[in-house]
C-alpha cells in the first residue's frame, strides 16, 4: 500500500497531561470527569468542548485508550491526545494507539507511569491519507457495534434468568405451565412451611434425601489431554480429555475446593469426574435440569468451609432444605431455563468469534500487509455487516 510509511508518532500527534481535580474540589454536575481508566465522576464544569483521545497515565491500566465525550474533565491520571494537523481521525487514532499495547512501553515500578515523550517516540507504520483512515476505522467501529451488540444481548438474557430464577424457584408452574400468582394475591394456593410459604403442591425435603453426593477421582495432568474420547471435569467446568470415564448418564457436579468452591456444572453422557468436582447423583423423582439450576439459585459457596484453601462442607450440604415440586413441573422449569442458557451460550459463542475476528482485523488493517479490498473479502462477520 504506497500511501503507508514507518513514521513516528510526533510527526502527528502531541501528548500533554490533563489537570488535577481533588475529590475535595469535584462539585455535582453533568459532565463526566476522566481519569486513567475513564469516566471517575462528574463534576459542574469542563475543560472540553469537544470529544478528545486520552490514555491512561499512571497506574496498573496505564496505557489505556478511551475517546471522551463531549465537554468533560480530563485528570491529570490521563494523558490527552492532540493532533499536528486536521487531516487525521481520531478513530482511527484511537485504534492505533489501542493496538500499540502502551502499557508495555510504560516505567515498570511499584506505580506504572507512562509519558507523553514516550509515546511521541513510538515508530509505526500508518496511512498517511486521512480516507484510508476512514475506512480502517469504520470497519472497526462497526465491528465494536457487532461485538456491543451481543455483549447487551448477553446482559438482557442474564436479567431475564435473574427475575425468572426468583418466580420460578417460589412460585413455579402451575397445571397450564403458567407461573402462579404471588402469595399475596392468591394466598389460598400456599401453605407454610420450613422455608416460608410455598406452592400447596411442593415438598420440602433435605437435599440428602433425594440425591447421594460424592467426590470424583484424582487424575493427574500427564493424562489429560487437549482432546480426546471422554471429557474430563473438574470443579469448574471442562478441563480436558482422557481415555477413560468415571460415570455414565445425567448429573450435576460441584466444585469442591477453591475460590469456585460451590460451581455448578451439568454434565451427561460418559465424562471422568476428578476429584475437584462433587458428583450429585439424583432420584429416579428428581429432574437433573431443575437441580442443576436450582443448586445454582442456592449459591452454595457460601457453605463452603473457610480456610486458605475453601472446601465444600458436603455433609451440610445433604443436611439443607429444598423445595420439591411435583417432576412434571420440575421438567418444566428446566427445560425453561435450559432454554435460557442456550440462548446466553450462543451469544457467549458469537461474542467470542467477533472478538476474534476484530483482533485479526487490527492486525491485518493496522499492520499495512494487506488491502482494504482483500480485508473486506475475507471478513468473517455477517454478510453486509461491513461494507
Amino acid at each position: 500500500m504506497s500511501e503507508w510509511r514507518e513514521v513516528r508518532l510526533n510527526e502527528f500527534i502531541k501528548v500533554s497531561s490533563g489537570e488535577g481535580l481533588p475529590d475535595s474540589k469535584m462539585k455535582p454536575g453533568q459532565f463526566p470527569v476522566y481519569g486513567g481508566n475513564g469516566i471517575t465522576g462528574f463534576h459542574n464544569h469542563f475543560l472540553f468542548d469537544e470529544s478528545r483521545l486520552i490514555i491512561g497515565r499512571v497506574g496498573a491500566l496505564c496505557g489505556n485508550v478511551h475517546i471522551t465525550q463531549v465537554k468533560s474533565w480530563i485528570t491529570d491520571n490521563a494523558l490527552v491526545v492532540s493532533f499536528l494537523n486536521s487531516n487525521q481521525d481520531s478513530k482511527f487514532w484511537y485504534y492505533v494507539l489501542s493496538n500499540l499495547n502502551l502499557r508495555d512501553y510504560a516505567f515498570q515500578s511499584a506505580q506504572p507511569v507512562i509519558t507523553g515523550g514516550i509515546i511521541e517516540k513510538i515508530r509505526l507504520k500508518i496511512p498517511t491519507e486521512k480516507s484510508s483512515q476512514q475506512k480502517i476505522a469504520h470497519i472497526l467501529t462497526t465491528c465494536d457495534s457487532v461485538i456491543s451488540q451481543t455483549q447487551s444481548a448477553i446482559a438482557k438474557y442474564k436479567a431475564i434468568k435473574q427475575g425468572l430464577l426468583h418466580d420460578l424457584f417460589t412460585r413455579g408452574l402451575d397445571a397450564n405451565g403458567r407461573l402462579r400468582p404471588r402469595h399475596e394475591e392468591a394466598p389460598e394456593l400456599y401453605k407454610t412451611s420450613e422455608l416460608g410459604m410455598i406452592p400447596k403442591e411442593w415438598e420440602v425435603k433435605r437435599l440428602g434425601e433425594i440425591s447421594t453426593m460424592k467426590s470424583g477421582e484424582g487424575i493427574t495432568s500427564k493424562f489429560i489431554a487437549d482432546s480426546g474420547e471422554f471429557p474430563v471435569f473438574g470443579g469448574n467446568g471442562l478441563r480436558g480429555f482422557t481415555t477413560t470415564y468415571t460415570h455414565e448418564g445425567d448429573f450435576v457436579l460441584i466444585g469442591r475446593q477453591g475460590a469456585l468452591c460451590g460451581n455448578i456444572t451439568r454434565v451427561s453422557g460418559n465424562f471422568f469426574a476428578s476429584e475437584h468436582a462433587v458428583v450429585v447423583t439424583v432420584n429416579k423423582d428428581i429432574n437433573v435440569d431443575w437441580l442443576s439450576q436450582k443448586l445454582d439459585y442456592m449459591n452454595l459457596n457460601q457453605y463452603s468451609e473457610a480456610s486458605a484453601q475453601p472446601g465444600l462442607a458436603v455433609a451440610k450440604i445433604l443436611r439443607l432444605f429444598i423445595t420439591k415440586p411435583h417432576h412434571n413441573e420440575q421438567k418444566e422449569i428446566g427445560n425453561r431455563l435450559l432454554a435460557l442458557d442456550n440462548k446466553m451460550n450462543a451469544e457467549e459463542t458469537l461474542l467470542q468469534k467477533y472478538q476474534s475476528i476484530k483482533r485479526g482485523l487490527m492486525g491485518d488493517l493496522l499492520g499495512g500487509e494487506k488491502s482494504l479490498e482483500m480485508v473486506l473479502l475475507t471478513n468473517e462477520l455477517a454478510p453486509g455487516t461491513i461494507t
